[in-house]
């Protein structure tokens, strides 16, 4: 442990116990934790989903119940399951259920396109699916050579036929997971008691290195960022938690749902897809304590109209992950609503928030970058800024950001060689360059790789680029990431087209558009003669960025 780890705990609030692995205990994992919650207040609300509620009791059945479900359909222990879902209650009892029967959730986002779908569901092989009616379809058109996992589907429709204390019907696979629970309800599933070490869920990320990597979260990982955030967020049981961050993004998943659910006792909030007006009608209706979202949840409340002070005066804590937020957005919010946005911060590889400010306190502003600080390490987590060689640098000087802890996971699924490149004598290495002070906060001030942040989204550059390599006009190709002011960052392509070839930006974009996620698709397109390059040939990114604001956009 380096000499600054003592600077940092002495910024803790008092209500932060900094001895992480005492609370956390040798033999606690999400199920122990969620069976306490049930032992302890059954009646008390567990679940929101606009006027519907779910008790802590009634949660449990229909886990329960689901788990039956995906017994009889042959899942069992180390069994990964494909979760693709909105957020919805049905993503959380599904995660319960898979969590009681030793399997793992293989969390999917929603806008994954066919190219991502065939990467990831290659690599990870789940038995089984969980989706929408819209994203079966895509599914089904998949080419997985040797491996056919079954699909699942559910929509609001399936609430319905579970609205009442039991259901008798026959489960029709056709019908969808509401009707399939309900033929369940009262029936328990085989004794599985899972260890700290044993995998509790599976989280693809561009990670630091390259394409798509499977981070597996362990119980252990995964408790230990929920009793870390549960504690920093000072959430009490029976708190409204709304669920703005995407659950099928690492931070919805643990640092929202997960933490929510098992160690905070906490009321969880469903708005489905994170819309402004539905986020606005929760927080009218609901008793919302806490937010913790991306910078775009902010900038559509700051854009919304007629939302006031008095809307958001139940508000204990306004928290923004996955992009650091710019101080002058900072200070919009404030002013307009009186609460200040702490930034929080986190990676798949650390199972969501491992840093973040102190409620309360104001992150200072580092005075040579004007960037905002991230923020301290949460308890048990360690922090280091280390030069090229892994070595400490002083306080004030830029290195690489590594972390060591119980909630970094130890390993990315079927890649030894990513595993040992991150991983090195115990520190993830994050990739990001950051400074650290004399007091322990971090600075994030530029991406040692060209990752592209949008909303806190990962996008690869490459994985862009190769679909629109794949335009027959198309002579080369550069993706980067330039500063926006509503998403964090955006995708943005450099294009040099084929002699004689006639292609527009239109078309580049909707071939993207075809193959890929909404968030990355590149929202400017710029065609030009030819890429910069080095007297080796490597196309220089940087100064396509610092020439971006003298180019004319084609789209």
């Amino acid at each position: 442990m380096n000499d600054q780890h003592q600077c940092w705990v002495s910024l803790y609030p008092a209500h932060v116990d900094p001895d992480l692995e005492r609370r956390l205990g040798a033999t606690c994992t999400l199920v122990s934790e969620w069976r306490k919650r049930v032992a302890e207040n059954p009646d008390a609300i567990a679940m929101r989903y606009f006027n519907e509620s779910w008790t802590v009791s009634r949660v449990d059945e229909l886990s329960d119940a689901t788990a039956s479900f995906f017994e009889e359909k042959g899942v069992k222990a180390g069994d990964k399951v494909g979760v693709q879902l909105q957020n919805v209650p049905q993503f959380a009892w599904c995660m319960v259920a898979l969590w009681k029967l030793g399997a793992v959730p293989l969390i999917l986002n929603t806008m994954y396109g066919t190219r991502e779908l065939t990467t990831i569901l290659s690599d990870a092989r789940p038995v089984g699916l969980v989706t929408s009616e819209v994203d079966a379809r895509v599914i089904d058109g998949l080419e997985l050579p040797g491996h056919t996992p079954w699909v699942m589907t559910t929509d609001d429709d399936d609430l319905e036929a579970l609205s009442s204390a039991s259901s008798v019907c026959e489960a029709d696979d056709g019908l969808g997971l509401g009707r399939a629970v309900a033929a369940h309800i009262g029936r328990t599933v085989s004794s599985f008691v899972p260890s700290p070490e044993h995998p509790a869920l599976l989280t693809y990320t561009s990670g630091t290195t390259g394409p798509p990597k499977g981070a597996v979260g362990t119980h252990r990982n995964l408790l230990s960022v929920g009793l870390g955030v549960q504690q920093w967020l000072d959430l009490r049981p029976g708190d409204g938690v709304l669920a703005v961050a995407p659950l099928f993004h690492i931070t919805g998943a643990v640092a929202t749902a997960a933490t929510a659910l098992t160690v905070a006792r906490a009321d969880l909030i469903f708005v489905g897809r994170t819309r402004p007006a539905a986020m606005v009608e929760a927080i009218r209706q609901h008793d919302v304590r806490h937010l913790l979202g991306s910078i775009t949840v902010y900038n559509a409340l700051l854009d919304y109209e007629g939302l006031t002070r008095d809307d958001l005066a139940h508000l204990k804590t306004v928290y923004s992950g996955g992009a650091p937020v710019p101080p002058a957005t900072v200070e919009k919010f404030e002013y307009r609503f009186g609460h200040y946005i702490h930034n929080i911060y986190g990676m798949t590889e650390t199972a969501s928030a491992v840093v973040a400010v102190p409620l309360g306190q104001r992150a200072p502003v580092d005075s040579s970058t004007g960037t905002l600080a991230i923020g301290v390490p949460l308890p048990g987590m360690d922090a280091r800024v280390v030069d090229i060689e892994g070595k400490a640098v002083e306080p004030g000087v830029m290195g690489e950001l590594v972390l060591k802890g119980p909630q970094c996971t130890a390993e990315y699924l079927n890649k030894p060689d990513d595993t040992a490149a991150t991983i090195r004598e115990g520190w993830l290495h994050t990739g990001d360059v950051a400074v650290m002070d004399l007091a322990g906060w971090i600075y994030l001030v530029d991406r040692q790789k060209d990752q592209i942040n949008v909303s806190g989204y990962k996008v690869w550059p490459r994985e862009v680029e190769d679909v629109i390599y794949e335009h027959p006009g198309v002579s080369e190709v550069a993706v980067v990431g330039l500063p926006d002011s509503y998403a964090g960052e955006r995708v943005t392509a450099f294009v040099s087209l084929q002699s004689g070839a006639e292609v527009n930006a239109e078309d580049i974009g909707g071939l993207v558009k075809q193959r890929m996620a909404r968030f990355k698709v590149p929202k400017d397109i710029y065609l030009i003669d030819e890429l910069p390059k080095t007297p080796t040939g490597k196309i220089q990114r940087r100064v396509l960025r610092d020439a971006a604001a003298n180019v004319t956009a084609e789209g």
